[in-house]
């Protein structure tokens, strides 16, 4: 497994700060992978606690090895704002942890005792230790402007087939088309295909015998149709976010192949260096 997306964040910010044996620690794999450990056990033990047989159980021991957890999550902050200092602030990912720490700190007996649930949230972390999950989470937020359009769109659909659906169908089907925030709904239940045939459509037809033709090209347009774009927008962003990580590896590979070259002429050359120096001392040795 490669290290995760924030390590190399914390890297590249703290490239001049000088190494030492904390820092090295740090950055290390095995203080990730344990890091990792402890944010799986944690979302497990605040799956557990939801369960009220298994708290009756060993609600002690889970009580205690969540304090545990969360004990080590804070002083992996307090590391890492030892070693990065300023530089700590700089990396989102840092903060996004920063903050979910400082929720689970919060006292549960001032009323704030739901923000301790947000320390589940803190699992989401995981998603910049596995490349695939990272890449996926990176074509999602490249796709959201892209998405914008194709919401702009929906929403004129919905807007003009719910006022259509108003006054086509209010007066008899008062319960699901009476207005157009009840027709968007009662749209919006069909284009999900969730019982639109049964529970809505053949009743409505029972009274309008053509209705299925506003019905059909409503869901051939939303359901197989534009809903669609969303999945192209994405599919094409996760292509393009895989083709910079094939550009970014190729210039690294292009970048340490060109240095491996360079060291290679410089060891020629100091080769050369020192050859030279022998022979210029074998020729001023006396006889």
């Amino acid at each position: 497994m490669n290290e995760p997306h924030s390590q190399g964040t914390e890297q590249v910010t703290a490239a001049a700060m000088p190494p030492g044996p904390l820092r090295a620690f740090v950055e290390s794999a095995a203080f990730q992978r344990f890091i990792m450990a402890v944010i799986i056990a944690n979302a497990v033990l605040l799956g557990l606690e939801t369960s009220p047989s298994t708290m009756a159980l060993a609600g002690d021991l889970i009580m205690l090895l969540d304090t545990i957890a969360l004990g080590i999550f804070v002083i992996e902050i307090g590391l890492k704002l030892v070693v990065y200092r300023l530089n700590f602030f700089r990396d989102p990912w840092n903060l996004f942890d920063f903050v979910i720490v400082g929720v689970s700190l919060v006292p549960s007996g001032q009323g704030l005792s739901v923000l301790r649930a947000l320390r589940i949230v803190r699992a989401l972390r995981l998603i910049s230790a596995v490349p695939r999950m990272r890449l996926v989470m990176e074509a999602l937020l490249s796709a959201i402007p892209s998405m914008g359009s194709v919401c702009a769109l929906l929403l004129l659909v919905f807007y003009v087939a719910s006022v259509m659906a108003t006054k086509l169908f209010g007066a008899d089907f008062d319960a699901w088309f009476g207005t157009v925030g009840r027709s968007a709904y009662s749209l919006f239940q069909i284009m999900t295909l969730e019982s639109w045939s049964m529970g809505i459509v053949r009743p409505v037809m029972e009274v309008h015998p053509y209705a299925w033709a506003f019905f059909v090209p409503f869901i051939l347009i939303v359901t197989f149709a534009v809903l669609n774009l969303f999945i192209a927008i994405i599919v094409n962003s996760m292509q393009d976010a895989a083709s910079e990580d094939d550009e970014v590896a190729a210039a690294h590979d292009a970048a340490l192949d060109k240095l491996t070259a360079e060291v290679a002429a410089l060891r020629g050359e100091i080769q050369n260096l020192t050859a030279a120096k022998g022979r210029r001392s074998t020729r001023k040795a006396p006889d």
